[in-house]
């Protein structure tokens, strides 16, 4: 963020004795109170979306008391203009400073007392909501016309401007400064960054689509990649489950909040950090979904279905079972075999039981890599637990046990495969395939080592992909399969 004063100095004693009026949401703090808050509640008791719309009849002021009165927010982990913070934390030694805020009274006092210096709280009660020409009036009878300035970065905030002595402009452009200059003496502006493409590819985790590839396994399983029709039907399965997981994704960031800012990397996450207002989320998350079903249709009914669980499981695990110990490592598990189902579906093909078992035993092994790195980390910050989940750091043994025994079922599963009739009607050359057993039991024990030593990535799918030795094993698997068929 920058800072440029933009009008002349004023004389200090005049500038003394006037008040400075801060706003809280999108000036103050890179987010917004009532949708942080919103948010906050339906993470916690989801039906409560059914309340809010009922609360919304009595008055926005009521519903944002009603939301206030059920959630906890950590003011400290808030994202905060750290530009603005730190200049009205340099006005507060020469003049009265007044926190004005459109939010609820009970969180703008919180923020009030986690910033420090302010000399009052004027916000929302419940029966008057604070903002625009209302919180220009509140001002006025306090202080007089002409007679505060104003902090803001809304153009709802020009009612405030037109009644105030100066303007102090938030923004990510120049319109709402010029507007600003328009009807007061434009003071000061504070401009930051707008949310990039970049940014938008990293609140959407494009680069997670990768995990969908699984859709394609069971065309290659099935010895049909050659197919036209069949390779366009499990390419468009990909589209509709990156679309979806990108939604779900969406969705998770937005309740996971707290959580997340106090991770040492997710916080940097753009809804986290306030990069992308979070007003933009449910309807960018809804968006994607209507997007990626109306795709859908164009395969089979059955891989309909098969989205729809996915979408509803996985929805399910980001409100409920990611905090409820080991149903979430199974439930991943699940997440990443729906995959294959989805891709058998998509090209109406009958699922390899063989391919389902070692899908479910080899993602419930990774699924433990990641609850274990994330322990570790816990433990070497002296937390008892990870933010936002049910183990504590004792379990670090169970899990590295239990996942180290599920990758190596994955092994067994593939070798009793290549000794059954299903390996020995699609490979000329099954044997070939006993060299997958020792690759596969390398990686499986090499991930874990890495695991253990602390070093191991958040998540071990991206690990998988973005490790060199695991791209050179994955080349090698490869030539063995072909030098089989």
């Amino acid at each position: 963020m920058t800072s440029l004063e933009t009008a002349p100095s004023r004389n200090a004693e005049t500038h003394a004795s006037v008040p400075l009026c801060v706003d809280l949401d999108g000036t103050l703090i890179r987010s917004d109170l009532l949708v942080e808050s919103a948010l906050a509640l339906l993470a916690k008791q989801p039906l409560m979306a059914f309340a809010m719309p009922v609360w919304l009849l009595r008055g926005k002021a009521y519903l944002k008391q009603q939301i206030a009165q059920r959630v906890e927010l950590n003011p400290a982990a808030l994202p905060y203009n750290e530009d603005v913070v730190a200049w009205v934390r340099d006005q507060q030694s020469s003049r009265t400073t007044i926190l004005c805020s459109a939010a609820d009274a009970k969180l703008a006092t919180l923020v009030a007392d986690h910033v420090g210096g302010f000399d009052a709280v004027i916000a929302s009660d419940g029966e008057h909501n604070l903002s625009g020409a209302n919180k220009a009036k509140v001002l006025v009878e306090r202080f007089g016309e002409r007679r505060f300035d104003y902090v803001g970065n809304a153009k709802v905030d020009l009612h405030v401007w037109k009644s105030a002595n100066a303007a102090i402009v938030v923004e990510s452009g120049s319109q709402l400064s010029s507007a600003a200059a328009g009807v007061t003496l434009l003071e000061r502006t504070f401009t930051h960054g707008r949310a990039s493409p970049k940014h938008w590819l990293k609140a959407l985790r494009v680069h997670q689509w990768i995990k969908n590839v699984l859709v394609f396994l069971p065309l290659l399983a099935a010895h049909r990649v050659f197919e036209p029709h069949a390779l366009i039907s499990a390419a468009l399965a990909f589209i509709c489950f990156g679309l979806c997981a990108s939604s779900v994704y969406v969705t998770n960031d937005l309740l996971d909040l707290a959580a997340d800012r106090q991770h040492r990397r997710k916080k940097h996450r753009p809804f986290a950090a306030g990069i992308i207002p979070l007003y933009l989320g449910p309807v960018v998350a809804l968006l994607l979904l209507v997007i990626s079903f109306s795709l859908a249709w164009f395969l089979t009914p059955t891989f309909v279905l098969v989205l729809l669980g996915y979408y509803v499981l996985t929805t399910a695990y980001s409100l409920k079972f990611k905090r409820m110990v080991m149903l979430d490592v199974i439930v991943l598990a699940v997440l990443y075999t729906t995959r294959i189902l989805a891709g058998a579906a998509a090209i109406q093909s009958r699922p390899s039981f063989w391919l389902l078992a070692f899908s479910m035993f080899i993602f419930l092994s990774l699924a433990m890599v990641k609850r274990y790195t994330e322990l570790l980390a816990a433990q070497k910050s002296s937390s008892i637990k990870a933010a936002g989940r049910g183990y504590v750091v004792e379990d670090l043994s169970l899990i590295q046990s239990l996942g180290g025994s599920s990758g190596y079922l994955s092994v067994l599963v593939l070798a009793l495969y290549i000794d059954s009739t299903a390996s020995q009607s699609l490979y000329r050359h099954p044997h070939y395939l006993w060299l997958l057993c020792p690759l596969l039991l390398y990686w499986i024990s090499r991930t874990w080592a890495i695991a253990h030593r602390g070093v191991m990535h958040d998540d071990p799918v991206v690990f998988a992909v973005m490790d060199n030795v695991s791209r050179g094993l994955l080349v090698l698997a490869a030539i063995i399969v072909i030098a089989s068929i």
